[in-house]
């Protein structure tokens, strides 16, 4: 007999498999086991028909859950229960969280074992750790299984409630849910500031001045005594000075007129300041700050960052990756200081142990802060690892140690200079101690290059001295919208804001790209038309549910439910049953809610209505007494759309198409038109008798309608284009447009004799109009690369084939997330996550597909093997 562990994935069941004493199985749940219904077809028959069967709860019986085992879990399911059956005690080492405590619960529940349980939680994968764990085993918390259980509950009610109300009012397959919503609320409110936006002009002047062959800038800030404004003197609302600032604003003309006058004027320094200030580290990683500087240094996204992360801790990397503190234990900080010690020296160690509170009186997801794990920490080239997971740890390790090492001390400067009534002023900053900054700069990858930046030095300065104005512009400046959020700024505000939690700020952010809410366009967060139109519905009939302190107020109560301080059942009662419960609201809504109105969003000062429509955004204009409809394209948002665009995209519905003029060999008329997927060029009308299409190409990327020419559209409309032959093989090659930009190919036959293609991207230099042979010979010569700008990266590797020990790999698809192995590709079935798959799970898969290609090409010969029998009886039994 033996002592069996179950811990949730194959990597995590292989990495604390070395560190048991013999004697001990472990094995993987693959995550939850169980979970309330996914789709019509899980539901129990039991309860088919039932009120509430569709939502999965009970809400009659105390807000019951209906748990089932999805099909996919009923084979780990039985092998748990085998492997059971040879075990004299469990023991569930889930993680340490509420998700992984309901796990265990789930197991607990489902295997119904016989023999004694124990609960083992670690937050880092070491022999010291997992020695440590053995000997402090305790008992399933039933309090953080409630809390998560109601937080299960409470967002299915939500969603499975709301859901089906947007469907009807604005557009099917839209979805609403806890976090989620608040969280496009957020982007939403944020992109009607940036519309309403009065943008205000001002000038400055900026002087390039030398003392002692040294030279430096200067910036004016007052004239005659009086503070010149600055962007922060400006309403927002007007795009004029605010009320109350005693400023001086200067146009272009004043300006220039003041530089004329003082130019070759004598400047005078009238005052030097030198004030000594000191920086602190920043605390070690918490799951939200890391997702932010990930985001920021490394240009991960938060959905990728916990990924990677959840792969560190797995291979015993890092600690536990879902934690809301900041705490360092004993040993780590004796490791971190360690690590200064050796590679920066003693004299950058903090004087004494930094030691680091929560300011977040919810945190409680784990105990310690996500760092190196172990207690000595391995540099990141001891790691062995390579690309992101490399460039994570080398994050978080930089950022542990540089937690321990002393403040640095730095000098602010300022000079003031006058020129006859203009007070010019000039900063500077010098690093009298680097500190912490040897090790770790935040927003930089490189500590020693921030360094340099960071400092700016001024010539040796004194009052009376007369610097010389080498050169003196004048400077003109408009003020600035409000900041898209990017990922990490819509995760600090969510944090500081109290929605959600931060181990499900990765999840939330997906599920509103997946969902369309969202686009991401140079790292920033824009909403979209539908985004727009559910935020209002959802501000005007379930204004709780979108407010971020009541989203806030709820989260509190979930951690006081954790916490055995308040009870769940009374709590849910109050949020979903009553006349003011989400039950009733939805119900009245059902009634009150006027689709047309909430199909409607609301954009000021458009000369045309913005709907959704089944099939996308579109305007809608009056023509007289006709009512014109024109689709918006698809690459448009609410922040692009402007009044210039909806006169254009509506003229050319009603008048037709502008012409560029005519094709110069055959006389047809190329017209520039706007689609759903951008502007594009069309050679010729439709013929109505006749199926085929005029022949269309879109734009190139970056080319806006109005700079598009006749002889750029006759070219597009020429693609492909043939550049010649190649030298080798004689096939021919040729430069086009596709749907990923533009490209050259290489159209040959293999040694076979079956014709192939040879793809090559062209470079933002070249021009798929002009390029030349011997520049597409240069491309075709260069190794093959993914449009990811290399081999296309899995999201997870998850191991080598048994059969033929190829890797097995989970990968990214346009219509999903989807399994790899050689030429199979079989997608991941619905609740199935990059996490949770297993190798197991994925040969299973992969076996399936490929049994159901070869049924296919079966069923593909028996029947036409049937059509070949039918035939020759009919001819038989055909009269003569």
């Amino acid at each position: 007999m033996s002592t069996l562990v179950i811990v949730e994935s194959p990597t995590k069941a292989r990495t604390i498999s070395n560190y048991l004493p013999q004697g001990y199985r472990v094995e993987a749940s693959m995550g939850h086991i169980r979970d309330l219904p996914s789709s019509a077809d899980e539901i129990p028959e039991s309860v088919k028909g039932t009120k509430w069967a569709q939502y999965g709860v009970d809400v009659d019986k105390n807000f019951e859950p209906i748990y089932v085992i999805p099909d996919k879990k009923k084979k780990v399911v039985a092998e748990l229960k085998k492997a059971l059956k040879e075990a004299d005690k469990l023991i569930l080492a889930t993680d340490e969280d509420r998700e992984g405590e309901s796990i265990s619960w789930h197991l607990m529940e489902v295997l119904k074992p016989k023999v004694p349980i124990e609960r083992m939680v670690f937050h880092e994968i070491t022999s010291e750790a997992i020695r440590k764990a053995l000997n402090n085993c305790r008992e399933v918390d039933q309090n953080l299984v409630r809390a998560q259980e109601t937080r299960r509950i409470l967002d299915r009610l939500v969603g499975y409630t709301l859901s089906p109300l947007l469907w009807k009012k604005i557009k099917r397959g839209l979805s609403a849910g806890r976090v989620q919503s608040v969280a496009v609320r957020l982007l939403v409110q944020r992109e009607r500031e940036r519309r309403a936006f009065q943008s205000g002009g001002y000038w400055d002047l900026k002087a390039l001045l030398e003392q002692e062959k040294t030279p430096f800038e200067a910036k004016l800030i007052t004239l005659d005594g009086k503070r010149l404004a600055t962007g922060s003197d400006f309403d927002a609302n007007t795009g004029k000075i605010a009320a109350g600032r005693d400023v001086v604003l200067l146009d272009e003309a004043q300006a220039t007129a003041l530089k004329e006058r003082i130019e070759d004027k004598t400047w005078q320094v009238t005052n030097k300041e030198e004030r000594p200030t000191t920086r602190k580290p920043a605390p070690p990683f918490t799951t939200s700050t890391l997702q932010q500087e990930s985001n920021r240094k490394l240009g991960i996204s938060a959905r990728d960052t916990m990924r990677i992360a959840q792969k560190l801790y797995e291979q015993g990397y890092i600690t536990y990756m879902r934690t809301d503190s900041v705490h360092l234990s004993e040993e780590a900080i004796a490791a971190a200081r360690s690590c200064v010690e050796q590679m920066y020296g003693k004299q950058y160690l903090s004087p004494a142990p930094r030691k680091y509170k929560n300011k977040n009186k919810g945190a409680q997801e784990a105990h310690e802060a996500i760092r190196p794990a172990g207690n000595t920490f391995r540099t990141p080239k001891q790691t062995g690892l390579s690309g992101r997971e490399l460039s994570l740890y080398d994050l978080i390790w930089k950022r542990t140690v540089a937690s321990q090492m002393a403040e640095a001390r730095l000098t602010q400067i300022t000079v003031n200079i006058q020129v006859e009534d203009a007070g010019f002023r000039a900063s500077g900053k010098r690093i009298d101690f680097p500190g912490f900054f040897r090790a770790y700069v935040e927003g930089s990858d490189d500590p020693e290059a921030a360094l340099e930046n960071q400092e700016v030095i001024l010539p040796p300065l004194k009052v009376g001295d007369k610097p010389t104005c080498k050169e003196l512009d004048v400077v003109g400046h408009e003020t600035q919208p409000p900041a898209r959020y990017s990922e990490a700024a819509l995760v600090k505000t969510l944090e500081k804001e109290g929605i959600g939690r931060p181990s499900t700020y990765a999840s939330i952010i997906g599920t509103i790209v997946d969902r369309g809410y969202v686009i991401i366009r140079n790292k920033a967060l824009i909403p979209t038309f539908t985004a727009f139109a559910v935020t209002s519905l959802l501000e005007q009939h379930f204004s709780d549910l979108v407010n971020t302190n009541f989203t806030s107020q709820m989260e509190r109560t979930l951690d006081e439910i954790a916490a055995g301080q308040a009870e769940w059942l009374p709590y849910m009662e109050g949020f979903y049953l009553g006349e003011k419960g989400l039950y009733n609201l939805v119900k009245v809504g059902e009634e009150a809610i006027d689709a047309t109105v909430a199909k409607a969003v609301a954009l000021d000062n458009l000369p045309a209505k913005v709907k959704i429509g089944r099939y996308g955004p579109y305007l809608e204009v009056e023509n007289g007494e006709e009512t014109i409809a024109a689709s918006i394209p698809q690459d448009l948002t609410p922040a692009d759309l402007s009044p210039e665009q909806v006169e254009t995209i509506v003229r050319q519905k009603i008048d037709g198409p502008d012409e560029l003029g005519k094709h110069p060999e055959t006389g047809d008329p190329i017209y520039l038109k706007t689609g759903p997927y951008g502007p594009y060029v069309q050679l010729g009308d439709k013929d109505e008798d006749s199926k085929k299409k005029p022949k269309q190409v879109s734009l190139p990327k970056g080319i806006k309608p109005e700079e598009a020419t006749l002889e750029m559209a006759v070219g597009l409309l020429a693609l492909p284009r043939l550049l010649g032959n190649h030298p080798e093989t004689g096939g021919k090659i040729k430069a086009s447009l596709g749907r990923f930009g533009p490209y050259v190919v290489h159209e040959f036959k293999d040694e076979e004799n079956k014709a192939q293609k040879d793809y090559r991207s062209l470079k933002a230099e070249d021009d798929v109009l002009s390029v030349q042979l011997d520049r597409a010979l240069e491309l075709l010569a260069q190794p093959k690369r993914s449009r990811g700008g290399g081999k296309k990266k899995p999201l997870r590797e998850l191991g080598p084939h048994p059969e033929d020990k190829e890797p097995v790999n989970v990968y990214k698809g346009p219509y999903g997330n989807y399994v790899k192995h050689g030429k199979i590709n079989a997608g991941l079935p619905e609740g199935e996550t990059v996490e949770g798959i297993t190798l197991e799970k994925a040969i299973e898969l992969l076996a399936a597909k490929a049994a159901t290609k070869k049924k296919t090409t079966t069923k593909k010969k028996t029947t036409t093997a049937k059509k070949k029998t039918t035939t020759k009886t009919k001819k038989k039994s055909s009269p003569a």
